[in-house]
């Protein structure tokens, strides 16, 4: 993200437009089974919790520069929706 846009993360999160609200102790199985499935990525923890999070909430949209996320799977065999740059 670079200087720039950490800034603007940080802003985007001082003015509530962005909010984490996963409880890794409450998705500790799913999560860990993911870093499981993937091991062979290999799946990071932080990696693992996104793809989770997709599962969980609706219409979610992963921003990222990581190009595993078009292995990885949500739900089994869901494409996981995410924005890449080109």
């Amino acid at each position: 993200m670079g200087q720039r846009g950490s800034s603007a993360l940080i802003g985007l999160i001082d003015r509530g437009a962005v909010q984490a609200s996963f409880q890794f102790g409450a998705e500790e199985v799913p999560v860990l089974a993911l870093m499981r499935k993937y091991a062979d990525v290999p799946m990071s923890l932080a990696d693992a919790c996104l793809i989770r999070m997709t599962e969980l909430l609706p219409g979610p949209l992963v921003l990222t520069t990581d190009a595993d996320f078009r292995v990885y799977r949500r739900n089994g065999r869901q494409m996981v929706p995410c924005a890449l740059p080109s």
